[in-house]
């Protein structure tokens, strides 16, 4: 499905946080949005997912308009993963995940077993075998993060908003959930903090700066010297290896260059 925002706009108390914004998410593409802390893009995520109405411009799903969606309906099409979730949840794991099945099941029907298989092999897949049982509460920060993906999954979404998804995992883990993510068939959009994975792995990049689209496209397109610089206050130099893939390499702030 693909996932379309036409110059979004969106002012808090008279600041603007996001500035004629226009993003185009292909079917089954893994979009990147990159950009300093306060750049816009956990703001941009939310306007995406339907959770904040922006002052003007619209988001639309294969053409429509998401306004005019229903919102179980679009809960079946669009899931979002936030950078926090609360740690004090009373709940087991298997529960938490069985959450994203409500918007499929009729009102007020019970948990299938085969939901309830699709949740134990959601946690296997996530890494996470036999937590079914656990606590959400006694979880790490990381395995959180992790369920949190798998719950997302798990509601079968054709589209995915992912808010930093590899925060709080080792390495493994964001390779792996990279690679599967851009893997499968889902349209994908992530706030990612570190360049390279998204360079590795995503097939467009949107660059933010300031709330506005400093860049958009190929990273190799997207990641040149002079926009890291203008959008990061750093310089760098850029590899592209014989395959295409950009590889950046952070070097010094700008202001160490001009103090030196």
């Amino acid at each position: 499905m693909r996932l379309r925002a036409e110059k979004i706009s969106w002012a808090v108390r008279g600041k603007p946080l996001l500035a004629d914004v226009t993003l185009d998410a292909p079917d089954g593409a893994l979009v990147g949005l990159l950009g300093p802390n306060g750049s816009g893009k956990s703001s941009l995520l939310r306007v995406l997912a339907g959770l904040q109405r922006p002052d003007t411009g619209r988001v639309l799903l294969d053409g429509v308009d998401t306004r005019s969606i229903p919102r179980r309906a679009l809960a079946r099409t669009l899931a979002l993963v936030t950078q926090h979730t609360a740690a004090d949840v009373d709940m087991s794991v298997r529960d938490v995940l069985l959450l994203a099945r409500i918007p499929h099941r009729p009102l007020l029907a019970a948990t299938t077993a085969a939901e309830v298989a699709a949740a134990e092999q959601a946690l296997a897949d996530a890494g996470l075998p036999g937590f079914g049982d656990r606590r959400w509460s006694s979880l790490s920060g990381g395995e959180r993060q992790r369920v949190d993906i798998a719950r997302a999954l798990l509601q079968q979404p054709q589209v995915l908003l992912l808010d930093e998804p590899t925060n709080h995992l080792d390495i493994r883990h964001q390779l792996d959930l990279l690679e599967r993510l851009a893997a499968g068939s889902t349209t994908v959009i992530a706030a990612l903090h570190d360049i390279n994975l998204a360079a590795r792995f995503c097939d467009q990049i949107v660059l933010l700066h300031a709330g506005r689209v400093a860049a958009a496209g190929p990273p190799a397109q997207v990641l040149t010297p002079a926009r890291i610089a203008e959008v990061y206050q750093v310089t760098a130099d850029i590899d592209v290896d014989s395959v295409g893939l950009t590889r950046v390499h952070l070097r010094q702030s700008i202001d160490s260059v001009h103090s030196g």
